[in-house]
Formats: structure tokens, C-alpha cells, sequence
């Protein structure tokens, strides 16, 4: 990973200019999605969409630079899939959880984002009391989930530990009653997808990588309504599903460590 200990300065610029173009460009990519999605969409037809909005802001749809290809420009992971979640034609219906997982490149560099929604949310007088009840728990799973990242990312600056940002979201995710998942995690992140350090959703103050300045790691966390326990699907060999047939959760952002704490880099224009 490119740092100001192990760079010069030309190529610490080129990699923060790239990736605060790329990460804003997600950002806002996360944000057009989450205004363009409705009931009776399919995945299909959001990652065909996706697929264009990413090549005409010229930037490349990271996933299809892996060894073995992902089946889509996104994840898109629907109720009890919890991660990549491969684009199918399920067609989403009102009170339906989506997380989108998106990773772009531009500019050689990468950034990673996620967000959790639940489809149709000004439609919801149509539906039941009983999927009501299980879309009001979900959104407390959202907000919970949500908050569990800034309070990772508020740990990020020079000195710190990967132990205290897990630390922070294990805490606010445990006190909201959330499962934890720990078999998927954060990591590094600029000339390649994945890179040191591994950035778990659990740890111990004062353990672990420690931070410098120039660092880029993307902070995930990940939850459920019931037991984490999870598995792959072997249909698509993808999609990550909850062994209990329970929601899940998933929110991520790409972040900087700067001279005296952070900057996120995917949070797009306000």
C-alpha cells in the first residue's frame, strides 16, 4: 500500500488526486442507485444501468478485472443474502432489502463502497402488518449498522490501531443487538482491489496494524438479525446467505488517514 513512509511525494499525489476523483464518482454513483431503484426492478436491470453510468463517467467496473470474473458490475445482495450478491431476476418487491456493493477503477486506483436499503419505502402503507413489523426491524439494522461505521471511522487517524476501528463497530453492534459477522471483512485498498491490512468488524484496542498517514482502507461492516452464521450459494457460487434464512446487513466506505485523522473518500456530493 502507498503511504508517505513508502512513497514519494509525486506518487502519494497521483494516488490521493485519483482516489478522492474515483471515491466522489462512487459516491455519487451509490446515491444516483439508491434514487433510481423501485419495486418491480429486477438486478439485472439495475446492474445493466450501473454498468453504463460507470462507463460513461470513465471509470471501469473493478469486478470484471478478478481472476474469475464476477456475473455482474455489482453486488446486489437481496434480504437473507448478506454479500455478493450476484444480479439476478428476482424482481424486487416493496419492503425487500437490497445492499448494494460496488468497487470502481479510475485512474489506476480503486474505491470501494456499500450501502443497505429497503425497496419501495414510501409504498409501505401497501404491505402487511406482518412485513411492517420485519421492515421496522430492518431499518433499526440499517441505522445501527450505519452508525457502527462512523464510529469505526472516527478511530481512523496516524497511530492508531486496525484493533481500536473494530473495536468501535463490534461495540455499537453488539449493543444494538445485531449478529456480527467475522468471516468477512475490511481491507486495504489502492493499485488493487484487496491489500493489507485486514480490516475486521471486531478487535482489541490497541492490537494490529498500525495506521500511517497516506493509508487507504475501506471500512465494511456487516450484520444480521439473527445468528451470523452464513454460507455460499451453490447455485451462483457468489451470493453469501444467511444460514437462518435472517437479514443482512452491509455499509462500507473507502477512507484516507491523513496528517491528523481521516477523510472519506466515497461519500460523493452533497
Amino acid at each position: 500500500m502507498l503511504n508517505f513512509e513508502n512513497s514519494t511525494p509525486e506518487k502519494m499525489n497521483e494516488k490521493i488526486t485519483a482516489m478522492r476523483e474515483g471515491g466522489r464518482m462512487l459516491g455519487n454513483l451509490l446515491k444516483d442507485i439508491r434514487k433510481y431503484v423501485e419495486p418491480g426492478m429486477t438486478g439485472v436491470s439495475v446492474d445493466k444501468w450501473v454498468r453504463k453510468w460507470v462507463e460513461g463517467h470513465g471509470a471501469k467496473v473493478a469486478y470484471d478485472m478478478l481472476t474469475e470474473p464476477f456475473p455482474g458490475a455489482i453486488c446486489i445482495s437481496v434480504n437473507d443474502q448478506l454479500v455478493h450478491g450476484a444480479p439476478s431476476e428476482e424482481i424486487f418487491e416493496v419492503g425487500d432489502k437490497v445492499s448494494f456493493d460496488m468497487v470502481i477503477y479510475y485512474k489506476k486506483f480503486f474505491t470501494d463502497a456499500a450501502f443497505t436499503m429497503i425497496v419501495g419505502e414510501d409504498k409501505l402503507e401497501t404491505v402487511d402488518k406482518h412485513l411492517k413489523s420485519r421492515v421496522a426491524a430492518v431499518k433499526k439494522m440499517i441505522s445501527v449498522t450505519e452508525s457502527s461505521l462512523y464510529e469505526g471511522i472516527e478511530q481512523v487517524k496516524p497511530g492508531a490501531h486496525i484493533g481500536d476501528i473494530g473495536h468501535a463497530v463490534e461495540t455499537v453492534l453488539r449493543h444494538g443487538k445485531l449478529g456480527v459477522i467475522e468471516n468477512y471483512i475490511g481491507h486495504g485498498i489502492d493499485t488493487e482491489m484487496h491489500e493489507a491490512p485486514e480490516v475486521p468488524n471486531f478487535g482489541r484496542k490497541g492490537h494490529g496494524y498500525k495506521l500511517v498517514e497516506g493509508d487507504t482502507i475501506c471500512i465494511e461492516p456487516m450484520s444480521c438479525l439473527g445468528r451470523p452464521a452464513n454460507y455460499v450459494d451453490k447455485d451462483d457460487n457468489w451470493s453469501v446467505k444467511m444460514k437462518d434464512g435472517s437479514i443482512g446487513c452491509h455499509i462500507e466506505h473507502t477512507v484516507l488517514v491523513t496528517s491528523d485523522g481521516y477523510e472519506i473518500l466515497t461519500m460523493g456530493d452533497d
